[in-house]
């Protein structure tokens, strides 16, 4: 490996700012100060649940600023819940197509929609004029973006107020947002403007594969809900009012650019508190379902874990506080993430080792920092804010919770069953390479996050981007990375970067070009395939002639050097060092030795994550028979026990 070069200038620059970022503390009461976010898109809402019919109503305040160089000829809406309108809608079309739900099993009432009543802009009335538009497929049937076009068009700096009625019909739960039983989840459930840039509105219609994208401002939101039943939401509650058999809560949180909440009569409530010595203190809350209260410090743990190692990688999480949400059973809500507020994931059955809760747990609070505080465009650049959580939640499960062990699930998902003889790895299931090997060549990584084929956009967005990130790490040296990756956190945190300008800081804080790297796994479809093709060490007198030939059979070219090791009976080790370049294939090495030759094997330290199939990195002349009989049998006799235990539990 080459000797590496550092940008100390940058390096010095991002722990400056890493201070004085650290400097201004959060508070308890949902403010931030100074003010971290430019704050163009202030929301005040106020809504009332009406568990019954399974409806809210509501009208929201948004103020709003053009902060682009253009005049605003017409404001774009987010309706995303009309996704779930019918089964026409671009989202459910994408979901059929991903062999997903296709809602044909749900009754009328279990679907969700969001009427606008009204839209009034600057005291001006422009409801009439509202309309649909699908900006990304012209699909007619889609009316999850909302058009209105203005009397007066909006000067660059000036300031609206936008003034919204709406009501909106709650679903049986569709990606994560909705209700069963007295159980609610709600999110992106109210008209939520869209990102004007110079170039015009950034408001893609709702898709199947992708999440969200939105500005940051102050949220101050009143909900109205059935006395006594717990609540919890994003920022802090400032107020509480009671009217007989309704109470008022009313929220407030300043630097977020979205806000969810969820309710019911059934939720626990616990509370801790993160503490370190170089990192502001969190104050945790935790909505339990009773069925898990057993789990709670489990879930405080992981959401401990997660604030300490984000914060000393990163850089520090804002907010005084965070909510986490153990959803109830079967309601489709586990595992998302808002700001200040995320929903976990687990089982009645949680073994020790096994990293149900902690894995979805440290993964949403991480989304506090890859989507919370650095607000990446999630329809065209998802891999931004997933991927790179995917890489970090790894990381952090990696420091403190391996071992951790298979666990096969019997019964429909019910009855764990521990393999303690199989330890995950970061490196495999942490990076979910499996996944990607089946899908690596699906779409490459720089086209739009919405364009992905929906049925293996997850793949390039969660496991390909942790793959080159540890790849990276393996690469260049975790400092490196981790410099990297802290002086884009704070380089870039309230803001809304794009692939170019992480590109532009990891180049900068490596000290070389990384342009080919990325020319490969992000601009390009192609796969990493390197082998050992083939090793042959015969006699010839009193030494042996050995041939090894090694092969690139993916398109992707690594952009450095690839070592290949050859080993012999007597000890020696020789250490070929090859740079695939052009349209080199292949090449082979040849050698006089005394001894005979016993194995090759190219990039023995695993370097390139990415490849996508290890089995051929290497050859060997020692006979293996022992070793495969014993890795098929024990394979079986796995099998068979599964089938025993299956059959013992029935008779």
């Amino acid at each position: 490996m080459p000797r590496m070069r550092h940008t100390w200038a940058a390096v010095v620059a991002a722990l400056f700012l890493s201070a004085a970022a650290t400097s201004a503390q959060p508070t308890t009461d949902g403010s931030l100060t100074p003010p971290r976010s430019p704050r163009n898109a202030d929301y005040t809402i106020t809504a009332r649940l009406d568990p019954a019919t399974r409806t809210i109503t509501g009208t929201e305040v948004i103020t709003w600023r053009n902060d682009t160089a253009k005049a605003a000829a017409d404001l774009q809406f987010h309706l995303y819940w009309n996704a779930w309108k019918n089964p026409r809608s671009t989202f459910m079309r994408e979901q059929a197509l991903a062999a997903s739900e296709s809602g044909a099993a749900r009754s009328p009432n279990e679907w969700a929609r969001i009427d606008v009543g009204s839209v009034i802009v600057g005291g001006v009335d422009r409801t009439a004029s509202r309309r649909f538009v699908a900006p990304d497929d012209e699909n007619a049937d889609d009316e999850t973006v909302m058009d209105v076009p203005l009397a007066t068009p909006i000067a660059p700096g000036s300031t609206a107020t936008i003034t919204i009625a709406w009501t909106a019909h709650v679903p049986r739960t569709f990606a994560r947002t909705g209700a069963i039983g007295n159980y609610f989840f709600i999110a992106q459930w109210f008209p939520k403007l869209g990102v004007l840039q110079d170039a015009g509105w950034n408001c893609h219609q709702f898709h199947a594969g992708t999440e969200f994208f939105s500005d940051y401002g102050v949220y101050d939101v009143s909900l109205t809900i059935p006395t006594g039943w717990p609540i919890g939401a994003t920022g802090v509650e400032r107020e509480t009012r009671n009217d007989g058999s309704q109470t008022v809560h009313r929220f407030y949180q300043e630097d977020v650019h979205d806000f969810a909440w969820t309710t019911s009569p059934d939720l626990l409530v616990r509370t801790a508190r993160f503490e370190h010595p170089t990192l502001p203190p969190v104050e945790m809350r935790l909505l339990l379902q009773p069925e898990h209260e057993q789990q709670a410090e489990r879930h405080f743990d992981a959401t401990r874990t997660t604030l300490k190692y984000y914060g000393e990688w990163f850089g520090a999480y804002p907010y005084g506080h965070i909510t986490i949400v153990d959803p109830a059973f079967q309601s489709g809500a586990g595992g998302m993430e808002y700001p200040t507020l995320f929903t976990a994931g687990t089982r009645w059955l949680a073994p020790s080792r096994v990293t149900t809760p902690e894995g979805v747990t440290v993964h949403e609070a991480g989304h506090q920092f890859w989507y919370g505080i650095v607000g990446t465009n999630e329809f065209e650049d998802a891999w931004m804010d997933e991927g790179f959580n995917t890489f970090s939640t790894a990381r952090a499960v990696a420091q403190v919770y391996e071992p951790n062990f298979l666990a096969l699930r019997y019964f429909g998902g019910f009855v764990p069953w521990v393999v303690r003889d199989i330890a995950l790895s970061r490196e495999t299931e942490g990076n979910r390479l499996a996944g990607y090997r089946r899908d690596a060549k699906s779409d490459s990584q720089s086209t739009p996050s919405y364009r992905y084929f929906p049925a293996t956009g997850g793949s390039i967005t969660y496991n390909k981007t942790a793959l080159w990130l540890n790849t990276l790490e393996r690469w260049l040296g975790w400092p490196t990375l981790q410099r990297t990756l802290s002086t884009y956190f704070v380089r870039w945190q309230f803001k809304h970067p794009k692939p170019d300008d992480f590109f532009t800081i990891a180049s900068e804080v490596a000290g070389r070009d990384l342009t080919p790297f990325f020319d490969e796994v992000y601009r390009s479809s192609n796969a990493f395939d390197y082998s050992v093709d083939d090793l042959k060490s015969v006699r010839d007198g009193d030494r042996y002639h050995t041939t090894v030939v090694v092969r690139r059979r993916g398109e992707a070219r690594w952009p450095d050097l690839v070592p290949v090791v050859l080993k012999f009976r007597n000890g020696e080790e020789i250490i070929e060092v090859e740079r695939w370049a052009d349209e080199e294939r292949w090449k082979a090495h040849i050698y006089d030795r005394p001894a005979q030759a016993i194995s090759a094997e190219v990039d023995p330290r695993r370097v390139v994550l990415l490849d996508v199939n290890y089995t051929n990195n290497s050859r060997t002349l020692t006979p293996q028979g022992g070793a495969a009989a014993t890795k098929w049998s024990l394979k079986w006799l796995v099998w068979l026990q599964d089938c025993l235990l299956s059959w013992a539990a029935l008779v």
